[in-house]
């Protein structure tokens, strides 16, 4: 440091170190040469998740044209002050750039804030990001709008991840209106993400913001359109209709696992969270729950497929589902003089918590034993549950 930087100024940049502040100065170093140079000083303190500051982030700008005009060959003879406002005028984006950092900037508190918010994992460090220049119809992926949009299409992905596999393995048609009315709404909000999708700037592989709209267009093309496009089309509304008929019924509800694979997205949007304890808790709370959702599903529909034997038209007793029935006093009997099939049986309702209940003690290996496996599908599932629970031990 230059002897002719204020004592003051130094003592004020060894108390900010020792105090941990944010604070800016100005000083005057010399270069190899000899050359001096002003600098403008800027000190903001990075803290880590416990709070503890781990480092010290100081930016410099030189401000040696307002301090001392440069002459040169085109300034030669011009006075000082026309030398100064040339400098001034040349330097027009250094003047703006020596705004002060305010202590809302760099508060550790507010920074966590907007990083547990961001659902982006390439989502660049606070004091990483600048805003670039974006076409106006362009959105920046890390602006508080995009940000809440996330959160939107996080909390209809984990609604559409239950209520799919539902849906299919329990054949339900969509004849009530208010459940048609919020699965269309969903469609919709899907189909509007794929439009925002082909408007949202992206981090490029330098860690460069990339805003050309050819870009963004060709990158979404490659990666998520497909599956993006394939989730929201309107299988519920199709379904709904009475004159479709059981096979391109059944063809329709198949396809609506396909709006699982958006899990894929919300995974790598979540990934970053995983250094928080108390986030990757609930993570695994969620995980563990939506899992054995699934296998309840499936373990229903092995029941279902089993419970009756279509080549002879009889009852299975050996079947799960026949040995609910009886228990509970719903047993399924055949109507001769109807429709002539079986029917009866427990409700719905009383399926999916039996099957919920089942997988959740096969998954924690509990296992009471009063629904178990007793045929050969139903035991192959088992042992596949299984060796799924043991990954949570």
């Amino acid at each position: 440091v230059c002897p002719l930087t204020d004592k003051k100024t130094i003592d004020k940049v060894r108390q900010t170190f020792d105090n941990y502040e944010s604070n800016c100065f100005e000083v005057l170093l010399y270069k190899k040469n000899r050359t001096p140079v002003w600098l403008y000083m800027q000190v903001a303190p990075i803290s880590n998740e416990n709070d503890k500051v781990v480092l010290f982030l100081c930016t410099f700008k030189d401000i040696t044209v307002f301090k001392q005009p440069i002459e040169d060959e085109t300034t030669r003879g011009w006075t000082k002050f026309a030398r100064l406002t040339r400098a001034l005028t040349n330097s027009r984006s250094t003047l703006q750039q020596l705004t002060p950092m305010n202590k809302t900037e760099v508060s550790h508190k507010h920074s966590r804030l907007a990083e547990a918010l961001q659902l982006g994992s390439d989502i660049l460090p606070q004091y990483k990001q600048e805003a670039p220049k974006t076409p106006p119809h362009m959105i920046l992926h890390y602006c508080t709008f995009k940000t809440t949009w996330d959160w939107v299409i996080l909390i209809l992905t984990f609604y559409t991840a239950i209520m799919v596999p539902y849906n299919v393995s329990f054949k339900t048609k969509q004849n009530n209106l208010v459940w048609l009315v919020l699965d269309s709404v969903v469609d919709v909000i899907f189909l509007v993400d794929i439009v925002l999708n082909f408007h949202t700037t992206f981090v490029g592989p330098g860690g460069e913001v990339i805003s050309d709209p050819k870009l963004i267009r060709m990158n979404y093309l490659k990666t998520w359109f497909v599956i993006d496009l394939l989730s929201c089309l309107p299988y519920d509304i199709i379904n709904a209709f009475e004159n479709v008929n059981e096979g391109l019924s059944s063809l329709f509800s198949s396809l609506k696992v396909v709006r699982l694979l958006r899990l894929g997205r919300v995974a790598r949007k979540l990934d970053h969270y995983l250094e928080y304890g108390a986030a990757v808790l609930v993570l695994l709370v969620c995980v563990f729950g939506l899992v054995a959702h699934w296998l309840a599903c499936i373990w229903y529909s092995i029941g279902d497929y089993e419970v009756i034997d279509e080549a002879t038209n009889s009852i299975k007793t050996d079947s799960w589902l026949y040995q609910l029935a009886i228990s509970i006093g719903t047993p399924y009997r055949y109507n001769a003089s109807g429709s002539g099939q079986w029917e009866g049986g427990p409700s719905k309702h009383t399926l999916y918590i039996s099957s919920l209940y089942f997988t959740m003690t096969s998954l924690t290996t509990i296992g009471f034993g009063n629904i178990a496996p007793t045929t050969d599908g139903e035991k192959i599932f088992s042992v596949a549950m299984m060796m799924v629970g043991c990954k949570y031990h």
